[in-house]
Parts: structure tokens; sequence; C-alpha cells
């Protein structure tokens, strides 16, 4: 494999990751039959990718949170991906009647790319710690809760 220079290997590495990660997202996202436990195996999966390669989160983290991104169409691909997957399951879930109608979908996607963002800097900045995985569940729930109907 050739690469034209070390910006190159970045740009190939993000690429090669968007599309092995958001294809097991997807997949996992699939396995479920409601909204929540789409959710939660959206999130769950996240996490352990990030847990498994903690170099690949360390690099992505870094990458996402500056303003200089060499990277910037990667990371706006691999963002938008994680966005319609997010969107699909809010919009599966108001249809259900489970999910709050009255919500702006792209403020809860917002919502939930930003609380899993900042569990995987936590997870980061605590040097691996604890189990990053173990987050999931509550992380899930948390959203579930803020974007549930009452009614039903």
């Amino acid at each position: 494999m050739y690469f034209k220079n070390k910006d190159d290997i970045l740009v190939q590495f993000f690429t090669y990751k968007t599309k092995q990660v958001f294809g097991e997202l997807r997949e996992e996202v699939k396995k479920a039959d409601n909204s929540f436990d789409k959710l939660k195996n959206l999130i769950r999966c996240h996490l352990e990718e990030f847990q498994n390669d903690r170099y690949m989160a360390v690099l992505y983290q870094a990458e996402t949170h500056q303003n200089n991104r060499l990277v910037e169409k990667q990371i706006r691909e691999m963002s938008k991906l994680y966005l319609d997957i997010v969107s699909e399951i809010v919009e599966f879930g108001q249809d259900e009647g489970v999910i709050r109608k009255d919500l702006y979908v792209g403020l809860v996607k917002r919502f939930i790319l930003g609380g899993v963002d900042e569990v995987i800097n936590t997870w980061l900045h605590s040097d691996g710690e604890y189990d990053l995985v173990s987050m999931a569940d509550p992380l899930a729930d948390l959203f579930i809760k803020g974007i549930i109907n009452s009614e039903k």
C-alpha cells in the first residue's frame, strides 16, 4: 500500500475505520426489535470499539476536538453516518409511540453524540482506569428517560 505523505496515512486510516466500525454499528442496531434496545446496542458497540482500540480512540478524539483538522471530510462523514443512525432510531421510537414526537430530532442526535463523546473523553483522561463499556447502559438509560413519552 502506498501513501503520499503522513496526512494521507491519516485519511486512509479514517476511511478504513469508518467502513469497518459503521458496518458493525449497523449490525448491532439491527439485532434489536425496539428503539430503546437499538439505542443501547448502538452506544454499547460504540464504546466497545473505542475501548478495544484505545489508540484509535485517542486519535479520533484528538482529531475531532481540534480546529485545524487534517481529516475534516472523514470526520464529517463519520459524524453524519452516526447521526443518521441515531435519527433512524429516534424516528422509529416516535413511530412506536415510545419517544416523544415534540422533540427536535436534530437536537436529540447531538445530545446523544455529545454524551457518548464526553464519556469517551472522560475515560481517555482517566487512562482507561475503568471499563468504558460499563457506561453504555447507564448512558442509554439517561437518554431514554429524557426522551420517553410518559403518556405511553
